[in-house]
């Protein structure tokens, strides 16, 4: 099967946007569709890919009866794993809304913002805060935020640079509601 989308999940996670696409060195995965995690066990690349010959949950006809997509969304509702879930379901229905493409855009555009955040405001243990709050703000927000941070931060140290960084998404994130920690 031509796999056109690695870094996109089955179920409809955006690896664009978690800390272990992020990493350096031999941990670092390469999608939730690559090489690496093909392998891994994960009951939608033995359903949808290896059984069925689709990259995406939502190409399937069985999707709006599947009980096992069902009960992962639904968990999306209130828990995390290692990686964020808080837009999972929001993001399926902008999927099925607007289609593939238009969101593949939008999720290339957070993980240039989240490039930034980790190039000029990580300290060396944001990683996972940053992730996160790539995943559920949304991007005006996080351009402003770098924007503000930049300027504030101007000369400041590595550490200095993350704490007024993470000072503005902790406002915006108390404004609006948003969870920048895994829910566990």
């Amino acid at each position: 099967m031509d796999i056109r989308y690695p870094a996109m999940g089955i179920c409809g996670l955006s690896c664009l946007l978690c800390p272990r696409y992020h990493t350096d060195g031999s941990s670092r995965c390469g999608g939730c569709k690559s090489e690496f995690r093909m392998g891994a066990g994960c009951p939608f690349i033995t359903c949808a890919v290896k059984k069925k010959g689709i990259e995406f949950c939502w190409e399937c006809a069985e999707y709006h009866d599947c009980e096992r997509w069902r009960k992962h969304r639904e968990a999306g509702r209130t828990g995390d794993s290692f990686k964020c879930y808080q837009k999972i379901n929001e993001d399926i229905d902008f999927i099925l809304e607007k289609g593939f493409d238009e969101y593949w855009g939008l999720q290339r555009e957070r993980e240039e913002i989240l490039r930034e955040m980790l190039r000029g405001f990580n300290e060396g243990r944001s990683k996972n805060y940053y992730c996160i709050a790539a995943t559920v703000m949304e991007t005006g927000e996080l351009r402003e935020a770098l924007d503000k941070a930049a300027r504030e931060s101007e000369g400041m140290d590595s550490k200095g640079r993350s704490k007024a960084l993470h000072a503005i998404l902790d406002g915006i994130a108390e404004k609006k509601g948003y969870v920048l920690k895994l829910r566990k």
